[in-house]
């Protein structure tokens, strides 16, 4: 099979690799798209941080190069021992986390802080490929919402952003701030809107907003407004109980906290920050602020409402992922775009398959 394969930092390759078996507990899918992150982005320039390159991982045993993609969908073509409920053919998302079947077992409700978690696509092989095997817990028959391959990719992505929602524990009524309209603050916009909370969305680039809006958001707030939130908030009569930091930079972090402090607001951390900040926690303490982190999602919980949250457009999401293109892109397209800042795409999908940029998919 044709995979795109990890080897170090600026290394990604195409090659030709085994076809995987499915193991106890596994499905083997037949991958139809794939969508390109953040965290792709950030290992291709920096790493190998997150992935298990060049190993061994210490909850999956992977040892040397890897195949990346966490944000999948595929039409199940093997089946391995002791899984029910899939059948061959069915279309399903993969959310990707898992914990290891020989591994810790929380029962807190929140196996993504278990020591024996991991996730297809960072500490195994993943997605970009024709084909991977994939733990059966980790996936979701889409068919009863609708969802076909391309608008299933977008399923796991949707799950990080309704497990970050939920960790800000909002009420009705509250309204909300979501600083960063990329791939997760996006899909993190669309849930918020869709929960009944006012939402206001904060981004340097107009196409993203424009985007935020056409996704509910009640009030954008570009260039000229970022450099003071709280005073643009005031200024739309807005009063923010709730931020959700999505950028993962230090600029994005500051403009929380400066929000947050006239309001006692929760802050929830969701874009991965690389060095250490420096916080005046007297000031947190003094505002009553809350600092919430968060971490992947729950598949169990989160992919179920996720693949709700992307069946119930009906307009479907061509303008967040508008184009699928084959593994041979996957650099040029992909991964350059969003570590130079310059992705005219919301999220990028790669087909395995097709030997030509094609349209997406994404309606019912």
């Amino acid at each position: 099979m044709r995979a795109i394969v990890y080897h170090g930092k600026g290394d990604l390759r195409l090659e030709e690799a085994p076809t995987p078996v499915p193991g106890q507990g596994e499905l083997l899918l037949e991958v139809h798209a794939v969508g390109v992150c953040g965290t792709d982005a950030a290992e291709w320039q920096h790493g190998p941080s997150i992935y298990a390159v060049p190993g061994p991982h210490p909850v999956t045993g992977h040892a040397g190069p890897m195949i990346p993609g966490h944000e999948l969908s595929g039409r199940v073509v093997g089946i391995g021992d002791g899984v029910d409920g899939f059948e061959l053919g069915m279309v399903v998302a993969c959310g990707a986390g898992y914990v290891s079947e020989s591994g810790e077992h929380t029962t807190s409700g929140r196996p993504n802080l278990a020591a024996a978690y991991a996730t297809v696509g960072l500490q195994r092989h993943g997605g970009l490929a024709q084909y991977v095997s994939v733990p059966a817990d980790s996936c979701l028959d889409v068919g009863p919402y609708g969802l076909g391959d391309d608008a299933a990719a977008l399923a796991q992505p949707m799950a990080i952003a309704v497990h970050s929602f939920h960790r800000g524990r909002p009420q009705p009524g509250d309204a909300a701030l979501i600083i960063g309209a990329g791939g997760i603050g996006a899909f993190l916009t669309y849930a918020a809107c869709q929960f009944g909370l006012r939402v206001a969305v904060a981004d340097l680039s107009p196409e993203r907003l424009e985007i935020a809006s056409a996704l509910g958001a009640d009030v954008l707030l570009g260039p000229d407004e970022i450099a003071d939130l709280r005073q643009a908030l005031l200024a739309h009569r807005l009063d923010v109980t709730l931020i959700y930091e999505v950028t993962g930079t230090e600029a994005g972090l500051r403009s929380a906290l400066g929000v947050g402090e006239g309001l006692g607001a929760r802050i929830v951390l969701v874009g991965l920050h690389h060095t250490p900040r420096e916080i005046d926690l007297r000031r947190i303490t003094l505002r009553e602020i809350e600092l919430i982190g968060t971490n992947a999602h729950v598949c169990a919980v989160d992919l179920p409402e996720a693949a709700r949250l992307i069946a119930q457009r009906a307009e479907g999401w061509g303008d967040i992922a508008p184009q699928a293109f084959p593994l041979e892109a996957v650099v040029e397209e992909g991964i350059i775009p969003i570590v130079e800042s310059r992705s005219t795409r919301v999220k990028t999908l790669i087909d395995p398959w097709t030997s030509d940029p094609r349209p997406t998919v994404t309606t019912r």
